[in-house]
């Protein structure tokens, strides 16, 4: 932690040194204030929990057969436990392809989230660009990332002029 502080005081110093202007924004914020994205949020939410809720009925399913398998287990002869064991097996993997195709690394929620994301933070991107080339920035910080801030003054903050950019007055 010493040592990126150290590091971050250092690029901070070297900035100012070379008399180059930065600001930050809130990206939190600045997204906060853009109803698209909240509606965005919204239709991920319903479609996420539709899509788990798909999962645990095939979940609840193999489960379900799994007990009856054990409460016939003594009925059933070799060939019957087999089959059994091999729907329930099928199901749980079942249930698994499902939520890997709709929760995966490129399943369908992290595409429709980009699909859904990508023009909200675009326009915020083209807004940020044109107020940083209008006033000469050279760097602009997200204040609202892990990105070892301690102190920012509020004068340098530029997240009201993009909203006002993007057409949300603050």
């Amino acid at each position: 932690m010493k040592k990126f502080l150290l590091l971050s005081l250092m690029f901070i110093g070297t900035l100012t040194a070379s008399a180059q202007k930065f600001a930050l924004v809130d990206m939190e914020y600045i997204l906060k204030n853009i109803p698209a994205y909240e509606r965005a949020n919204e239709q991920l939410n319903q479609v996420s929990k539709k899509w788990q809720a798909e999962v645990e009925a095939l979940n609840t399913e193999a489960s379900t057969m799994y007990k009856n398998y054990q409460n016939e287990i003594v009925f059933l002869s070799q060939e019957q436990k087999k089959a059994r064991q091999e729907q329930i097996m099928q199901k749980e993997k079942d249930a698994s392809e499902l939520k890997r195709t709709y929760f995966g690394p490129e399943g369908e929620l992290f595409k429709k989230r980009q699909s859904l994301m990508t023009p909200i933070q675009d326009e915020v991107y083209n807004a940020v660009k044109e107020i940083s080339d209008l006033r000469g920035y050279s760097l602009v910080v997200d204040r609202a990332s892990n990105s070892g801030i301690i102190f920012g003054s509020p004068k340098i903050d530029i997240s009201n002029e993009v909203l006002q950019k993007m057409g949300y007055a603050k």
